[in-house]
């Protein structure tokens, strides 16, 4: 059944962890804007534990891409991956490498760039004056590409803890930002492919402390329904029993946070049937068009994922419970089984 939480808005600057490196309780909320400062991940004492990544989605016309650097203390994984949408065929570029040498990851969402280094992928994410740059490269793809962003555009925040008590050693914080506007070019096999009006980009930035076994769903979108931008930001599993959701509505860059736990329906037998996520705040149909699949065992590291891309439908109640369309906009859900 749905579960309404009751969610506190924090509004200030505040430090997500205490100066002894546990999470900071007055962090424990959800946010419009990033106002987490995260300098405390990774921090001494809780090495193998820190998790901290940057990913970007961006879905074209003509082409699915994904950008992703990461750290997990022992390891960093760096991809970039492209899919053509009229063929369905694709081409990823994944490295893992020992350490964390290879990435540059800033201390807080914005404080610096974040880059990728290694003999098979340079990765630059940089912060400019009207967006984000997202410059990537491998053998046979380059990216250029810029995720706009309006000056009232809002993003959701969240700090999710795994147990709580006196102390909280597991805890993450994520900063999921839609439909930001995209534009620039993808390049294939040396054929560049320009990026139109009407591409969307989508952020995950993530700094926390992760239990070795998760499983979590993710879904956002973007769009425009009746004239209006419409971003959709969904989860669920990973947050369950915490307190906190990461789920919410963006309408023309307002955020409507939704506090209920979301029922999730679909078959993990065949992925590709319409998925069903739904409660008091919303009802929403998810259809399928394409399954990127992948499952990743490096020894101390695995994982299975399933990025469902496809086609979302329905309604979400806005902060002002007015019922709002999303009908027809593009995005993604996903199950994904971690072991780091």
């Amino acid at each position: 059944m749905p579960t309404p939480l009751i969610e506190r808005e924090i509004t200030a600057h505040v430090s997500l962890t205490t100066p002894t490196g546990m999470l900071n309780r007055e962090a424990l909320g959800w946010s419009r804007t990033p106002v987490h400062d995260t300098s405390g991940i990774p921090g001494r004492g809780h090495w193998g534990r820190n998790k901290r990544w940057e990913y970007w989605n961006v879905m074209t016309p003509s082409h699915i891409v994904a950008v992703t650097v990461s750290c997990v203390d022992y390891m960093a994984l760096h991809e970039l991956w492209v899919l053509d949408r009229a063929t369905g065929d694709d081409i990823d570029t994944t490295v893992i490498s020992p350490g964390g040498r290879s990435a540059t990851l800033p201390s807080s969402l914005g404080a610096g760039p974040a880059r990728a280094r290694t003999r098979r992928i340079t990765v630059d994410i940089d912060e400019a004056f009207d967006g984000t740059r997202l410059r990537a490269s491998t053998p046979r793809v380059s990216i250029d590409l810029l995720a706009g962003r309006l000056e009232a555009h809002e993003s959701l925040g969240v700090v999710v803890p795994w147990r709580l008590g006196d102390e909280i050693p597991h805890f993450q914080y994520t900063v999921k930002d839609v439909a930001r506007p995209a534009t620039g070019t993808v390049t294939v096999d040396g054929v560049a492919h320009e990026v139109p009006t009407g591409s969307w980009a989508v952020l995950d930035h993530g700094r926390g402390r992760w239990p070795y076994r998760v499983r979590w769903n993710w879904a956002a979108a973007s769009g425009v329904v009746d004239g209006r931008v419409i971003g959709l930001q969904l989860g669920a599993k990973w947050t369950d029993g915490s307190g906190a959701t990461e789920n919410a509505l963006l309408v023309d860059g307002r955020l409507s946070k939704i506090s209920e736990e979301l029922v999730w329906d679909y078959d993990s037998e065949h992925f590709m049937r319409p998925w069903h996520v739904h409660g008091t705040s919303a009802d929403l149909v998810f259809t399928p068009f394409y399954d990127k699949h992948s499952h990743t065992n490096a020894l101390v590291i695995s994982s299975r994922t399933d990025q469902l891309f496809g086609v979302w439908t329905g309604w979400v109640r806005d902060e002002n419970g007015t019922r709002v369309r999303v009908d027809g906009i593009e995005g993604f859900a996903e199950e994904v089984l971690n072991r780091w």
